[in-house]
């Protein structure tokens, strides 16, 4: 059976040229998005996705935007709102170490160096300098870790666990 991950959403179209505005949902949005890559659209009354080539990458605020080959007028890409584009597993390619993708990440039980559960990772956030997982606590709060040597201190993907060393005030 084929892995599907998702890439981002189409939030919009944006101009009259065929562009769409993207919300990212990967951790790799210059590889993802590079001219000449291949993203798969779903959409809620197809039943299979549809190929699009990237003609072209930029970001304007908060979002990625993108046109596909083929797609030349704002017309065309209309139909693509609300859609999700996503890669198949075969388009994953290996990370150099300490790197991993988010879902390899989502779902990990995160404990302290002393033994203490902390709960699991069930989002990740990138706001800028290093990103930071969010764990759902114990007590139903969540738990902001940034992904940083100082306090992660072993990722393991295989047994979905990672220890960290908390800094003050971190899980208070």
């Amino acid at each position: 059976m084929e892995r599907w991950f998702n890439v981002g959403k189409i939030v919009n179209t944006h101009g009259i040229r065929g562009e769409v505005r993207v919300i990212s949902k990967t951790d790799f949005a210059d590889e993802r998005y590079k001219v000449g890559n291949t993203l798969y659209l779903f959409r809620e009354k197809h039943k299979e996705p549809l190929e699009l080539t990237i003609a072209s990458h930029r970001t304007h605020k908060n979002f990625n935007l993108l046109t596909f080959e083929g797609y030349h007028n704002v017309n065309d890409v209309e139909p693509f709102r609300d859609g999700i584009l996503k890669i198949n597993e075969s388009q994953l390619t290996d990370l150099d170490e300490g790197e991993f993708y988010f879902h390899e990440i989502i779902g990990c039980i995160v404990y302290t160096d002393t033994g203490e559960e902390v709960g699991a990772i069930r989002e990740i956030l990138t706001p800028g300098a290093n990103d930071v997982w969010v764990v759902k606590g114990p007590k139903g709060k969540d738990v902001l870790i940034p992904y940083i040597q100082h306090i992660v201190k072993d990722v393991d993907i295989t047994n979905k666990k990672v220890i960290i060393t908390p800094m003050e005030g971190l899980l208070d």
